[in-house]
């Protein structure tokens, strides 16, 4: 399969939403160019799983190289193993989803959803790409996008959370390129091609100061402690399909390139700093699950409590087992796919309530069944109910995670563990007050959802439901990948 499609398609689609000429144009070209999407990585999962199949066991597969800047060793070089194709099956669900909840936005429809489709380019482009100089381009490309979504459509303080969100992005950013340009400047080829450089010799002295800014600036992305500030922020003023894009798409950037990148092409550093990232994970897990209880806005519930289940992630790649970082991978789209969907439903629950204040609300379930059952649904996924996709992710960090035997990781494990005590107390709560009780009489005269948002709903909804009930499909697409990282980290030091 030739991956360009995947970068194609959202371009091309971007190009059509300026071309039309009124809003119902504009959405449905999204969403047919949405639906390709879908339909492209479905095609590109069951392609690489034909390959697999048939015995090829390349690292990545459907590799495509064209030299850009030979003097610089700069190549548009795209592949793509199964930790790829689960972001990218990720990526499509989110986007149509999204697509589907703004059908009702109104103010610069067309620049709306240019932006989003522009979003989508960018973590596709991000996710396929083996050259890093490429990667760290398409990284950038989302940006500008997320900024704007937020400065323009947003709500609260906007600007002020807008402004915020570009400049912590922008400066993880800056340090993700002296990371890599400190790697090119010192590895014995001067390349940024990702395979090349994972079997090449890299300094020791230069790993111990290329893998912090790498993992730092990556960690940015996906909220490592102390670096998640803006995650509230930007969630709570974003509009509701930015909002699913930042937490279902957005912070799997960082936690990819923390592991594909910094974990992989620098595994000596990995295992000197695996302390360090484990000790901030746990803290990220057990910060955002206690700040979560102080929450009474729902889009602050789904923030802070997405930093806690990002630390899922970041502890997974730190433990630095086959399991463990397995775990990790399937978190990223357990979590992509659940706080999508939770940011769905809330935006859902204000255009009808006009509040997003738990303790304003009660008995929504009585005049909206549908927003409340899904509520229920992904508020029971964020718990870990087995089932549903979160518990087998969480599941599968923690196994991995008591793989390593020494205490300190049983105590970290244990802790990290204990989080999930405070989850159900919050998400219960959350839920309860929102959904259950007597119902106000201001909301006796609300609506369910629309055709547009069952849809959006239904398609996050199924791949919760398809991960926690049958996960052994995504758990072998994975698996081979996260194998080889570990044995990268198993190679031992070469003696100077």
């Amino acid at each position: 399969m030739n991956l360009l499609l995947l970068i194609l398609t959202p371009l091309l689609t971007a190009v059509a939403v300026l071309l039309m000429r009124n809003a119902t144009q504009v959405r449905w070209v999204s969403f047919i160019g949405a639906a390709v999407q879908l339909v492209l990585a479905f095609a590109l999962f069951f392609a690489f799983r034909n390959e697999r199949m048939a015995g090829n066991t390349a690292e990545m597969l459907f590799q495509i190289q064209y030299n850009w800047f030979p003097a610089w060793h700069i190549s548009f070089h795209l592949g793509v193993d199964g930790i790829s194709i689960a972001m990218i099956l990720l990526t499509a669900f989110v986007v149509i989803a999204g697509v589907l909840v703004s059908w009702n936005v109104e103010k610069m429809t067309k620049e709306f959803y240019f932006l989003l489709i522009l979003l989508s380019l960018g973590a596709y482009g991000f996710f396929i790409s083996l050259d890093l100089f490429i990667l760290f381009f398409f990284l950038e490309i989302a940006v500008i996008p997320k900024y704007l979504l937020i400065g323009i459509w947003g709500s609260g303080k906007k600007e002020y959370s807008a402004n915020k969100l570009a400049l912590m992005l922008m400066g993880g950013s800056a340090l993700v390129l002296v990371g890599l340009l400190g790697i090119y400047f010192n590895a014995p080829e001067k390349t940024f091609d990702l395979l090349t450089l994972s079997k090449s010799y890299i300094p020791a002295e230069v790993q111990q100061i290329c893998f912090p800014l790498l993992f730092v600036g990556f960690g940015v992305f996906t909220a490592l402690f102390p670096f998640h500030t803006w995650v509230p922020d930007g969630h709570s003023s974003a509009p509701t399909a930015g909002s699913m894009f930042l937490a279902g798409i957005s912070m799997k950037l960082g936690g990819y390139g923390c592991l594909r990148v910094a974990t992989y092409i620098l595994h000596d550093a990995a295992k000197d700093y695996s302390t360090i990232i484990i000790v901030l994970s746990v803290i990220a897990i057990l910060y955002g699950a206690f700040a979560t209880m102080m929450q009474k806005d729902l889009k602050y519930i789904n923030a802070y409590s997405s930093v806690s289940h990002c630390g899922f992630v970041l502890l997974g790649i730190g433990m630095m087992t086959k399991t463990s970082m397995t775990g990790a991978v399937m978190q990223m789209v357990s979590h992509g796919l659940m706080t999508a969907l939770f940011f769905a439903v809330i935006g859902m629950i204000y255009e009808r309530t006009h509040t997003r204040q738990v303790n304003e609300m009660g008995g929504l379930l009585k005049r909206m069944p549908f927003i409340g059952t899904v509520l229920f649904i992904v508020g029971l996924c964020s718990l870990g109910l087995p089932g549903l996709s979160g518990f087998v992710a969480e599941m599968t960090v923690f196994m991995g995670s008591w793989e390593r035997p020494d205490t300190f990781s049983r105590v970290a494990t244990i802790l990290s563990c204990l989080s999930l005590v405070v989850t159900a107390v919050y998400i219960l709560r959350a839920i309860t007050k929102t959904a259950m009780g007597p119902l106000k009489e201001q909301f006796a005269t609300l609506t369910d959802a629309r055709w547009n948002e069952k849809l959006a709903a239904i398609i996050l909804v199924v791949g919760i439901i398809a991960i926690g009930t049958a996960p052994f499909w995504l758990n072998d697409l994975i698996n081979p990948a996260t194998e080889i990282i570990k044995q990268h980290l198993m190679i031992p030091t070469p003696i100077d």
